[in-house]
């Protein structure tokens, strides 16, 4: 067959249709022609070359593309594995801090616990308190030069040895307990006033 003969059936056959590649063949011998008589086997053994040499590019080509997808997947599966990682470190450290939480909420509940209880005994003492001033104010006499520090000491609930001192240092306290200000009560507070305003008027005198 002739060159155009021999280029027409490289084209069809998908190998070329590039005009000037398929001269540089001939060029080189790889395409076997005598003139412009192309050896028919010669050109039968090259395009089953290049057929070959083909699908030996693109077995290479679907090599590539698979490494390059492992690649990705192997990507995919390290980012997925950090991020479950960095996930249960945030889930383990709000575990933590409802642990922590949860230590907080039973602290305060005991600390209310135990200034409800403070308060109702500091409440019990007012009332008592008060119940024994109210007893002593009726049964003593109009004038405070009647009473005697021994008086004093039994309603503060002193020992016979508590000396003036300490009978102003209770009624400090409890001055100072009965404050409202403080929680305590108007009233009351009057009461236990007056009182020490009795005993300090006694020692004036």
């Amino acid at each position: 067959m002739n060159t155009d003969q021999a280029f027409t059936l490289l084209k069809e056959a998908g190998i070329t249709d590039n005009i000037e590649t398929f001269k540089q063949w001939l060029r080189e011998g790889k395409i076997k022609a005598t003139g412009f008589t192309v050896d028919d086997k010669a050109l039968m053994r090259f395009m089953k070359e290049q057929t070959k040499l083909d699908k030996d590019q693109v077995i290479h080509l679907l090599k590539l593309k698979i490494k390059t997808k492992d690649e990705e997947i192997k990507g995919i599966e390290e980012l997925h594995a950090s991020s479950t990682r960095l996930l249960i470190h945030q889930r383990d450290k709000l575990y933590n801090e409802i642990s922590l939480l949860q230590i907080e909420r039973n602290h305060l509940k005991k600390e209310t616990i135990n200034l409800l209880k403070e308060n109702i005994e500091l409440r019990d003492e007012l009332i008592e308190l008060k119940e024994k001033l109210l007893k002593g104010e009726t049964s003593e006499d109009a004038s405070s030069s009647s009473l005697s520090s021994s008086d004093f000491r039994q309603k503060l609930g002193l020992t016979k040895l508590a000396n003036d001192k300490d009978i102003i240092a209770a009624y400090k306290e409890l001055l100072k307990k009965a404050h409202p200000d403080h929680g305590g009560n108007a009233k009351l507070f009057h009461y236990i006033k007056t009182d020490f305003d009795q005993f300090r008027n006694k020692m004036k005198d």
